[in-house]
């Protein structure tokens, strides 16, 4: 018998990316870096349109590089409503055409998939919808909670799983902050904001790598690159455009400060 090291497989590898917000300049570039690296399956946790300035063409770029989107709050109320309560909801909507509005409306609540043995759950702020958000710190009974099945989240079903199953690996977006948590033999993970990053001036996203769709332990990793764009030319954009809360959006852009802080209403 040989005791030559038997030759692993190559591993599979997902990106995930989430919150691209109409910021078509930081989408592209991550596009072209999944690209270059190989991977071929995307999987986008939502938040497509709203805060940038280009909805219709972050839409169009999702709907060709993603294999699944799941929906985001701001899918959501962006599609819902014909009348937006305040001005840039609204300029959001019309820039969007029916096709597009549609599209938004139909998004599935989460996305499921195996991969080296880990269930893995995907979707855009919880498992209770996408509208509850959970922060980076956060309490044990919130990061337990993100992995129990909902009526928002369904059972656990990818890959043939028995009546009852939960995951294992959880990743969100929503809060605009990439991080990883281990904690009891649970990976959590948030893949941060493509198009409105506040952790860092740049584009983020995570990599899911192991053996897809196979039940059986095997490698696995969560990665996430982070993909520098012309910020300038992205703000530039906005004011050409004349969308509305364009110096909030400039704003968070340059210094990754939320339009809703006390430091971005006083000017600080």
């Amino acid at each position: 018998m040989s005791d030559a090291p038997r030759r692993q497989r190559a591993l599979d590898r997902v990106a995930v990316i989430s919150d691209v917000h109409g910021n078509v300049t930081a989408l592209r570039a991550v596009i072209a870096d999944i690209e270059a690296r190989g991977i071929e399956r995307t999987v986008n946790l939502g938040d497509v349109v709203g805060k940038g300035p280009r909805g219709a063409e972050a839409v169009k770029l999702c709907r060709e590089a993603c294999e699944v989107t799941v929906r985001g709050n701001w899918d959501t109320f962006i599609s819902a409503r014909d009348k937006q309560a305040w001005e840039h909801g609204q300029w959001v909507r019309d820039e969007l055409d029916d096709d597009e509005i549609a599209w938004l409306s139909r998004l599935p609540n989460a996305y499921e998939l195996v991969m080296s043995g880990r269930l893995i759950r995907l979707f855009h702020a919880s498992q209770t919808s996408e509208f509850h958000r959970v922060h980076v710190h956060h309490t044990q009974e919130q990061f337990r909670g993100m992995f129990t099945n909902t009526d928002f989240t369904g059972e656990f079903t990818a890959g043939g799983q028995e009546p009852g199953a939960t995951p294992d690996v959880v990743g969100y977006g929503d809060i605009h902050s990439a991080y990883l948590e281990v904690d009891e033999g649970l990976t959590l993970f948030n893949a941060g904001a493509v198009g409105n990053h506040l952790d860092a001036p740049s584009a983020p996203y995570a990599v899911l790598e192991g053996v897809l769709d196979s039940p059986e332990p095997a490698p696995f990793s969560v990665s996430f690159p982070r993909v520098p764009y012309d910020i300038e030319a992205e703000v530039a954009v906005a004011y050409e455009l004349g969308m509305p809360e364009a110096d909030a959006y400039a704003l968070e852009l340059r210094e990754g400060i939320f339009r809703g802080s006390a430091s971005a209403s006083s000017g600080g």
